[in-house]
């Protein structure tokens, strides 16, 4: 299958990773992560991309140049390209968030444990999307940092030619490849 169709509030909620890229597009970036309390992603300027943030569980603060916000569940919030900003997790628990860059920033597959492998990390966007990477034979998720682990949804069609899903679990979280990374 082509795209990506899955769960996303699922994925967000389980994943444990700092950063996970999800899928790849030529002008979009789709990635999960996951903030321990106290924690920040780190104050950053993107000099060429927008960038869209989605709470889907916990608080916490967004700071764009500047200007400070509250954030919790729900929230969505845009920082455009040139400007400085950060989130850090406020809350007791871990902030769960959902983020697309436009353009990609990430190599495809990328999977950061922590922020510290983030910071350690040199790969960035190589023009190698999902599709891409799936026609070679080479599956998101392969480039990993850290004890990142992933899991795999598998998909069957029915006789309506819908696709169902059933997800197994192979780690902490069933996140990250389809059936059509692994065939």
């Amino acid at each position: 299958m082509k795209g990506f169709v899955q769960d996303i509030k699922d994925l967000a909620g389980q994943n444990s990773d700092f950063r996970r890229v999800l899928y790849t597009g030529s002008g979009l970036q789709l990635v999960v992560m996951s903030l321990k309390p106290g924690e920040d992603i780190g104050e950053e300027v993107h000099d060429d991309r927008d960038q869209f943030f989605l709470v889907e569980k916990g608080r916490g603060e967004i700071w764009i140049d500047g200007i400070t916000t509250e954030i919790r569940r729900s929230m969505g919030m845009v920082v455009p390209a040139g400007a400085r900003h950060n989130v850090l997790n406020t809350g007791g628990k871990k902030l769960r968030l959902v983020t697309v860059y436009g353009p990609p920033q990430h190599a495809d597959g990328t999977v950061h444990a922590t922020r510290e492998d983030a910071e350690s990390a040199e790969e960035s966007f190589d023009g190698t999307t999902t599709e891409r990477a799936r026609a070679k034979g080479t599956s998101a998720g392969n480039k990993t940092a850290g004890k990142a682990t992933a899991g795999k949804t598998t998909a069957r069609k029915t006789t309506s030619r819908k696709t169902t899903s059933r997800k197994t679990t192979a780690g902490k979280a069933s996140i990250g490849k389809t059936s059509a990374d692994t065939e």
